[in-house]
């Protein structure tokens, strides 16, 4: 594989050049000559491509782009959009292609046309929302998307949301928005810190949690001995009655229950906890509750999978990530409050360079009181372009394809002797093990066969470890299957290349 050089030489000044800033009217017109050379090379790339990634090893990769930029890639005289044509086919050629049926190993699905030709809109303006003058229109895009977000989730109109850069930032937010309100009751922590504060702070999860939970509390001062794992039942959501045990120990004078974090849609098996009863149980014993639905929230535009979310509107605060099961071009993740003014102890500040009292008043009041950042970028514009152009219903209908062919890979693996099916589908994902014909070996052989696919670029399938018959973790394969594109056939002939790479990896080991 050859890595294309620079095609046009640079300009002497590009003080000089005409076209050099991208909302000018020159700039525009040279901005549409450069995306449609850019969308020309990536096609001219990808012909050459046999799967989701290049047959390329780590080492070879870094060879190859060695290569390319031998003076590296911040080089003192630049060369033009010659390199920036060369940059865009050499990426083609060997990046991730997530629109390839064979590329099921994350929750990162091929973004959509729409989505990405709109996402172009923020980097000619490249207005931010923080302020309503640096960004008037998208300011109204985003209050006006979080809003009909809010009314798909049960929220009524006293709700809010900010727009953040994924589910981890939304879950450290939404942690932070409760501390804050956990910590009132006893000190004002925004101000003192959490020193001294003679508490215990637990914040109780499933424990199939994702781990910026645990993240979120170590960055918060809360520590992540604070989290609180609670047992899962055999389809692998929070057992509610568990998590009310484990509230009814705390010790009130030692201890500060800071939130209940259900998830709707786990990385691995997709599955959703029981959203009504953990909301009845945290409502109980007064604790707020967050649902981290990062990657169920499709299930809101979906008539089918919908009901998987029933209860959702009695959380606090909600997770939903837009760039997995909404297929966005990374980032667009939201993070909705019931009630808006949760925001303002925790980040509804007011700057004098910013957003003045006066200006507030007046109606010139941008997004900063709602966000950890400052600058933002418009990311509500390529989310608004989404749903204008497809509605709910369109991207409801893409959810629907991808479970669908979620059923056919779980009963092809189900009836395949050499596979063994780990759990049954909720949203997207199927777990699964290649049966070796050793099995102290399965472990080597599941993890090995997947290395094999990546370094032939044939195939990517993910990997989890999941309990084992003994009980102990094991290595397992994962398919996350995103591409509403993909056929069935497609899914056959991965769950082939699975089969066919175990057993080279069995032959070669005994060989």
């Amino acid at each position: 594989m050859t890595m294309p050089g620079s095609a046009l030489s640079a300009p002497a000044s590009p003080l000089l050049d005409p076209g050099l800033l991208a909302a000018a009217p020159t700039g525009l017109a040279e901005l549409g000559r450069l995306v449609h050379e850019i969308a020309r090379e990536c096609a001219d790339g990808l012909r050459g491509r046999g799967g989701p990634l290049p047959a390329l090893s780590p080492e070879d990769l870094t060879g190859l782009v060695d290569a390319q930029f031998p003076d590296g890639v911040v080089p003192r005289n630049g060369a033009g959009t010659g390199a920036v044509l060369a940059l865009a086919r050499a990426c083609a050629q060997t990046t991730v292609d997530l629109a390839d049926p064979r590329a099921a190993a994350h929750l990162q699905p091929p973004s959509l046309a729409v989505a990405a030709a709109a996402d172009v809109l923020a980097g000619i303006f490249n207005a931010s929302v923080d302020t309503w003058d640096s960004g008037p229109y998208a300011v109204e895009i985003e209050r006006r998307l979080v809003k009909g977000i809010c009314g798909l989730a049960g929220y009524g109109p006293e709700s809010g949301g900010v727009l953040t850069s994924g589910g981890s930032a939304s879950n450290l937010q939404a942690l932070l928005v409760a501390r804050d309100a956990a910590a009132a009751k006893l000190r004002d922590v925004r101000s003192g810190g959490l020193a001294g504060f003679g508490q215990e702070p637990l914040v109780f999860c499933s424990e199939l949690a994702h781990f910026s939970v645990a993240r979120a509390c170590a960055v918060l001062g809360l520590g992540e001995d604070a989290v609180r794992t609670v047992p899962v039942d055999g389809r692998h959501r929070m057992r509610p009655e568990a998590l009310d045990a484990m509230l009814r120990r705390v010790d009130p004078d030692t201890q500060l229950p800071v939130a209940v974090v259900a998830t709707a849609g786990t990385t691995d098996y997709g599955s959703v906890d029981p959203l009504p009863e953990v909301a009845a149980v945290a409502r109980e014993h007064g604790v707020r509750l967050h649902v981290d639905a990062a990657y169920g929230c499709g299930a809101l535009f979906s008539d089918r999978l919908r009901p998987l979310l029933d209860g959702i509107g009695e959380a606090d605060t909600i997770t939903l990530d837009l760039h997995k099961t909404a297929w966005q071009p990374a980032a667009a993740s939201v993070l909705l409050a019931r009630d808006a003014a949760d925001f303002a102890p925790t980040t509804g500040l007011r700057v004098a360079y910013l957003n003045p009292d006066d200006d507030g008043e007046a109606g010139y009041d941008g997004l900063l009181g709602l966000s950890l950042q400052t600058t933002r970028r418009a990311d509500a514009l390529k989310v608004a372009a989404t749903f204008l152009a497809l509605g709910t219903d369109g991207i409801g209908a893409m959810l629907d394809a991808c479970h669908d062919l979620a059923r056919h890979a779980e009963r092809a693996i189900a009836a395949h002797p050499r596979l063994a099916l780990t759990a049954g589908v909720t949203l997207s994902t199927v777990v699964f093990r290649y049966v070796a014909g050793d099995p102290s070996a399965s472990d080597h052989v599941n993890g090995e066969l997947r290395r094999r696919l990546l370094r032939a670029g044939a195939a990517l399938v993910g990997r989890t470890d999941a309990p084992g018959d003994d009980g102990r973790p094991a290595v397992h394969l994962k398919l996350t299957l995103l591409n509403p594109q993909t056929r069935t056939t497609d899914v056959d002939g991965l769950l082939d290349a699975v089969v066919r790479a175990g057993r080279a990896v069995e032959e070669g080991s005994a060989a």
